[in-house]
């Protein structure tokens, strides 16, 4: 087998790691996929739960759990703190559930790890068109990174975003051709509250996830009665 097609998915067990292990298992064959999940000491910890469980009932082979629990000892957030309510205030450009550094931690980890297995190939589920401001969710980010990887390990790493310029909508689109709709929608969980499927309907997580939802439905809707949908694509 060539290393090259083989893959590593950091996968947190919400709508958009979980719609990218799917993809790349349709890409690369489950026997080729791994995946790694990160428990840092998140608000939404039923997450890391949730992953072991989508990872088992789909037959990934290796999936690695790292425990970064330390990571309120350098910054402190929404997401990290229960007694700091999600808001986001007039003057900011994102809201406070942003943990600064994340992304990058979670990307070089994640090519540590896969460089030990000789994989080259890094999913992410980031995405810059439904980011909600998080500057780690860019794609200007993602290529700075892979670069940077590369030349610290000396490997060729390729980290792949499949959702990098895709709406939540057109994600939850991919999730349908994938024959996965209805189990991205119940199973996976997204909520800022821990509450799995559709979540709390509240927390701003919840709130994007429904509306692309939403959407979705509507242009599907009009594309099987014959109309143009709902216009968004």
């Amino acid at each position: 087998m060539n290393d090259r097609d083989r893959a590593l998915v950091i996968f947190s067990g919400g709508q958009d790691s979980t719609t990218c292990l799917f993809k790349a298992v349709a890409d690369y064959g489950l026997e080729n996929v791994s995946c790694i999940t990160f428990y840092y000491g998140q608000k939404h910890s039923a997450e890391v739960q949730i992953a072991c469980e989508i990872a088992a009932e789909l037959g990934v082979g290796r999936h690695k759990l790292i425990n970064l629990d330390w990571y309120n000892q350098i910054t402190t957030n929404a997401l990290l703190d229960s007694t700091i309510p999600i808001e986001k205030s007039p003057d900011s450009a994102c809201p406070n559930t942003v943990v600064d550094g994340r992304n990058m931690m979670f990307l070089l980890i994640a090519a540590v790890y896969a460089k030990s297995q000789e994989i080259h190939n890094l999913i992410m589920g980031v995405c810059e068109t439904d980011f909600s401001g998080y500057p780690d969710c860019r794609d200007v980010f993602v290529q700075s990174c892979n670069v940077t990887l590369n030349l610290a390990m000396d490997w060729q790493f390729r980290v792949i975003t499949p959702l990098m310029y895709l709406t939540k909508a057109q994600t939850w689109q991919m999730a349908d051709r994938l024959g996965r709709l209805d189990y991205i929608y119940n199973r996976t969980l997204t909520c800022y509250n821990n509450v799995p499927g559709t979540g709390c309907g509240t927390c701003p997580s919840c709130t994007l996830r429904r509306r692309g939802y939403d959407e979705y439905m509507r242009h599907r809707e009009g594309e099987e009665s014959g109309s143009d949908g709902s216009g968004c694509w």
